[in-house]
């Protein structure tokens, strides 16, 4: 734990000081998950604390519990009555190529088009299995990406590190950041609410940039997020929307980028979660944005690093892991005859918290900075901690397990597993249930 933790704090220049670790068990895998979801939780805590110190010169004790930490790397939401979408579109999945396995990822209608449209194949999933077949798993993954789809073929970790990319990624910090200027924010918040009145601009899709800013509204913050007109996310909105308000414009058009560039102009915080070149050519790239907000905390994420031939490649928790050998070193670990990915979308997870960490540390340093992650640096962060044993499985979950309070939702009435993170007097709690995407109109 110490060691992973210690990574993560020393990226974000704070010290793992004052806090108590609560909870045994692991989820069953040869990575170190637990621990890194705990890490990545704590990393939150401990950016809270060294925040509040600097605003009220206390020292709040930061408290995570390890067992409920990786409750909710796999999910918050406990349906009263009702039942989410299913999470995966029926074509995506792992496929046996000619040379090897490969996956394809087709929970968006573009990416599964694309995808179907490389392979000349009928939507069905015997279909998409037999042509795929046909191909070497290079191939197609290069064909799939060329046409706009998602796709990953599974290497080693050894592979990914003579990859191209991969030698790219992994040389990155776990944290690129620049920092521009001091803020003059005012800090309004309080001991049990450290993060009221802060604003947060947030431009993210499934499923780390919404994990991070919904931690951001967990402690107080003003989320707004902004979504295309045509965008869903179904499987997940009622996870994911939870403590924010949530609008739609379309940036592409003039009237959309002025409603979205006076909102810029008002944020403290804007995270966002697109390739690496998709805001530029929007008109929006960082030098615009530093323009209208000197002082932003500007924080950003994507799969596959900042450097290297794949830095614009679009990519998803699911194809990072079969990119850099953890499907792989899973599939060793089980001795399946199949990728064996995480027992949960960990890397996802534990980006979105480290994102919040960053913001959060931003604000106690006022800092306005540029931040960026990727999923597959922090793949690299768990794969350096290389594998673990065998440990004491997590207890089963519980009706002690269930935060009481009722969450109304658009969908039904939901509940939640309890909180894993404490600060001090603050815990995590949001003034608002999940929402529906583009239910709340553009504005502060």
């Amino acid at each position: 734990m110490q060691p992973l933790l210690d990574t993560i704090a020393h990226s974000l220049q704070l010290t793992p000081d004052a806090l108590r670790w609560h909870g045994i068990g692991a989820l069953p895998s040869t990575f170190a998950v637990t621990e890194l979801a705990a890490a990545s939780l704590a990393a939150c805590g401990l950016a809270l604390a060294d925040l509040l110190q600097g605003q009220l010169d206390l020292c709040p004790l930061v408290h995570i519990d390890r067992r409920l930490a990786s409750f909710w790397f796999a999910s918050s939401l406990r349906p009263r009555g009702w039942e989410p979408p299913p999470l995966w579109d029926a074509i995506a999945g792992d496929y046996q190529a000619r040379d090897g396995w490969i996956r394809l990822h087709t929970n968006a209608a573009h990416h599964r088009t694309a995808a179907l449209r490389v392979l000349g194949a009928k939507a069905e999933h015997a279909n998409v299995a037999n042509l795929v077949a046909r191909w070497d798993a290079d191939a197609l993954e290069a064909a799939v990406v060329q046409a706009g789809g998602c796709a990953a073929r599974m290497r080693s970790w050894p592979e990914w590190c003579a990859h191209p990319q991969g030698l790219a990624v992994n040389q990155e910090p776990l944290i690129l950041r620049q920092a521009f200027t001091a803020t003059t924010l005012a800090w309004r918040g309080s001991a049990d609410r450290p993060l009221a009145g802060i604003k947060v601009l947030d431009l993210t899709r499934i499923l780390a940039g919404p994990t991070a800013t919904r931690l951001l509204a967990a402690f107080g913050a003003d989320v707004l997020r902004i979504d295309p007109t045509d965008w869903n996310e179904p499987a997940v909105a009622a996870e994911v929307t939870l403590g924010k308000r949530c609008a739609r414009l379309d940036l592409r058009t003039f009237a959309g980028r002025q409603c979205f560039e006076r909102l810029l102009a008002e944020a403290d915080v804007l995270v966002h979660g697109y390739r690496a070149d998709a805001l530029e050519q929007l008109g929006l790239g960082v030098d615009r944005r530093r323009e209208l907000n000197p002082g932003l905390i500007d924080v950003s994420l994507n799969a596959y690093g900042w450097s290297g031939p794949w830095q614009e490649r679009r990519g998803f928790d699911s194809l990072v892991q079969m990119s850099t050998g953890i499907a792989r070193e899973g599939m060793r670990w089980r001795q399946a005859d199949r990728p064996v990915p995480l027992p949960v979308q960990a890397l996802d997870h534990a980006t979105g918290y480290l994102m919040a960490a960053e913001v959060i540390r931003a604000l106690g340093r006022g800092e306005g900075c540029r931040s960026r992650l990727s999923l597959a640096r922090t793949a690299a962060l768990l794969i350096e901690q290389g594998t673990v044993e065998e440990e004491l499985a997590l207890a089963a979950e519980s009706a002690l397990d269930i935060d009481p309070r009722i969450e109304r939702t658009p969908w039904g009435e939901a509940q939640r597993i309890r909180a894993p993170l404490k600060v001090g007097e603050a815990t995590m709690s949001w003034a608002r249930g999940a929402c529906e995407l583009g239910s709340a109109p553009a504005q502060w």
